[in-house]
């Protein structure tokens, strides 16, 4: 199944506890870093690793790191955002729960790097578990020496805290999630100025995902050129995947930036192919918020190559024909799947969690999910087709964050894709309507 980093022991009992983690090399980064690298040195490993944000954009993470204001004589923050909400999307949490303190030495190296002195784990507030196994580590990292004052005897000092969510989707987007560590309510801030010149408290900070940070380790350790090795082009490294739907063998999978879509899901090294012998009509392959696409082309592109798990082979053709690798919530849908249903599914989520700052997304949010339900209901109109598509247009790219982007986008797609569904709900509103009715013309071949 190739290399493993984050998760090659994640099997090994009591794996959380730092006795077991030490014996698999558990906070050697630590000891490397703090011992005999500068903050400058660590930095140039990371941005040599090729290492990009895993919770979703796919930034490059070292250049991220140096656009942190140095010049400030504030603090530095490092904030994990933790708050993982996205549907289809789960593996942030599997790997705090089974290995939480690779996330913790991440924090801790990745710290050092950026001269943090305080950091933040910030946790989906309904993630009460986690927040509980975490800070359990933290204080058997306080414990070890790992984490508070003169750590491992040098002048470096840092506190690590866990801080419960505000129970919002919303509080993903990093400037959303700041206001509410702040304690305030969770409303994503205009930007510029960015976090990393005006963050946590108007201070500079970094915010990374969980899989980004708890990479971090692994390169420190074995060098930014070797895990720049791993992957293709500026795919590098490995990713997990959050895999779920349809699939023989659902589950959390780390590949090496590279396997081809095909192989994911039909190789029994992976998800093992759709449950009962049913054909593959569609995949969102990155968390709900991106773009769809019929089996035929997330396996290949419209050049008949094959699709692989990278950022720029599953963007390849734009959002005509393309989508992203996101979060790596990828969710793989069988014949048997009213696709209208589905996208009123995720639009209703979007309208619920829009925080209404902006009229674009909350007002459009709103408009998607009543014609969408009217339409899955049976009492849709043929102009509501390119409506949809017209609100859609007019969120995308108009509000402070990128809620209303993932609200348009999956309904934009859904509708060019699997139009002649849409149309048969519309002129078969009694058929369209009964439980458990499928639009079979659109069914592609896998």
């Amino acid at each position: 199944m190739g290399l493993k980093i984050l998760t090659e022991h994640i099997n090994v009992p009591d794996l959380h506890t730092i006795d077991v983690y030490r014996k698999f090399g558990g906070y050697a980064s630590v000891e490397k870093a703090i011992k005999t690298l500068s903050p400058d040195q660590v930095l140039e490993e990371v941005k040599t690793s090729g290492l990009r944000g895993r919770g979703g954009a796919g930034f490059p993470t070292g250049m991220k790191w140096s656009f942190l204001d140095k010049k400030s004589d504030k603090p530095r923050y490092l904030v994990c955002n933790a708050d993982e909400s996205e549907p289809g999307t789960f593996k942030d949490r599997y790997l705090m729960q089974y290995n939480p303190h690779v996330l913790i030495e991440g924090m801790i190296t990745s710290s050092f790097a950026l001269g943090a002195h305080t950091s933040y784990i910030y946790v989906r507030g309904e993630m009460l578990y986690v927040v509980k196994i975490l800070e359990k580590a933290i204080k058997e990292a306080y414990a070890k020496g790992f984490l508070g004052k003169n750590i491992l005897g040098s002048d470096y000092s840092l506190d690590l805290y866990v801080h419960p969510g505000g129970g919002a989707y919303i509080c993903g987007e990093e400037t959303a999630l700041l206001e509410s560590l702040e304690g305030k309510r969770g409303n994503p801030r205009n930007k510029p100025p960015f976090p990393a010149v005006w963050g946590l408290y108007g201070c500079p900070t970094v915010v990374n995902n969980v899989e980004t940070i708890s990479a971090v380790p692994w390169i420190v350790v074995n060098g930014g050129a070797e895990y720049a090795k791993i992957g293709v082009g500026r795919s590098t490294g490995t990713k997990l995947i959050s895999a779920c739907g349809h699939l023989n063998k659902p589950g959390v999978y780390e590949i090496e930036l590279g396997v081809s879509v095909e192989e994911f899901i039909y190789s029994d090294t992976y998800c093992g192919g759709i449950k009962n012998g049913k054909k593959l009509k569609a995949v969102v392959a990155g968390g709900s918020s991106v773009p769809i696409l019929p089996a035929s082309l997330i396996l290949k592109n419209i050049k008949g190559e094959n699709r692989l798990m990278t950022y720029e082979s599953l963007a390849d053709g734009g959002f005509v024909s393309g989508t992203m690798l996101g979060s790596g919530g990828f969710i793989a849908m069988d014949e048997s799947v009213c696709i209208v249903r589905n996208t009123w599914n995720f639009a209703r989520f979007y309208h619920h969690e829009s925080c209404g700052q902006c009229s674009p997304c909350r007002e459009g949010t709103g408009w998607l999910e009543r014609i969408l339900h009217r339409i899955e209901h049976g009492h849709g109109k043929m102009h509501d087709i390119d409506l949809l598509v017209d609100i859609s247009k007019k969120i995308e790219g108009n509000t402070i964050c990128p809620l209303g982007d993932a609200a348009a986008w999956p309904v934009a797609s859904a509708v060019r894709h699997f139009r002649d569904e849409f149309e048969w709900h519309i002129t078969h509103p009694k058929e369209a309507s009964a439980k458990g009715a499928v639009f079979q013309g659109s069914v592609l071949q896998a």
